[in-house]
């Protein structure tokens, strides 16, 4: 895997990963990121899970402002919570784990159908090397606020979540700040954390051949999930048994 990772980094003229990581270990906790077009209640049924697996967990409310703002609410978690955690992001959020995930309490990253930008990386750039997902047709802007209007997010967001679902997840969707998606992370934790993946084969949103090739390039534990972009709903018990894996330090 780091061989191909290797060569798929150099064919994109991207640095080439890390090839030493810290040893996978047990962790008791862990830790949630949502992205865009959401709040922390989308992990309610992967939550349910965890807890009954005797994980404590936290759902962090990121405030979808700036990246400086959202990786400040996930250290204040983390400067919280007592022995090793496990830290998991979805979608956008995997900009924000990858920001803060070199904390000494933080043993494994997991990143559900999520972005991971190497420090320093124009992002933008990289997805353009993909196609481009139908979602992103869908972002409407009020001034400098972004949301998904309601045919993009019941279709290309949550296509896999039953429509009366998917319309309260709509309903309570978070907006977010244009600068958010323009900032380019300082750190990829990524590269020194064991890493887990879970590929969205269905996902509109963030294209899958550009999750695979993320996934790829940190040399992650992969799974490959029939499932939207929301796949941590749809797919919630495939999600919840990918973390807990990474919390037991598999």
């Amino acid at each position: 895997m780091i061989a191909g990772s290797l060569a798929t980094a150099a064919s994109l003229g991207l640095p080439a990963p890390a090839r030493a990581k810290s040893e996978t270990r047990p962790a008791r906790n862990v830790v949630l990121v949502h992205g865009l077009f959401a709040d922390g209640s989308c992990w309610s049924d992967v939550i349910g899970r965890l807890q009954s697996a005797g994980l404590n967990v936290t759902a962090v409310q990121n405030p979808l402002t700036r990246l400086e703002a959202a990786a400040e609410s996930v250290r204040r978690v983390l400067a919280r919570t007592e022995g090793p955690t496990v830290l998991a992001g979805h979608s956008f959020a995997g900009t924000i784990i990858s920001e803060v995930g070199d904390a000494d309490n933080v043993t494994a990253l997991v990143y559900i159908a999520a972005r991971a930008p190497d420090a320093g990386e124009d992002y933008a750039a990289l997805g353009s090397r993909f196609p481009v997902p139908p979602a992103t047709a869908g972002i409407i802007f009020d001034g400098d606020e972004g949301r998904l209007s309601e045919d993009a997010f019941l279709r290309d967001f949550a296509g896999d979540i039953p429509s009366a679902r998917a319309r309260i997840l709509y309903a309570a969707q978070q907006p977010f700040r244009r600068a958010l998606t323009q900032a380019r992370t300082t750190k990829a934790a990524w590269r020194t954390k064991p890493t887990y993946y879970a590929v969205s084969n269905e996902d509109r949103t963030i294209d899958p051949d550009l999750q695979r090739f993320l996934a790829k390039r940190m040399d992650a534990h992969v799974v490959a999930l029939d499932a939207s972009h929301l796949s941590l709903i749809s797919r919630a018990s495939d999600v919840a048994d990918l973390i807990a894996l990474a919390a037991r330090g598999s």
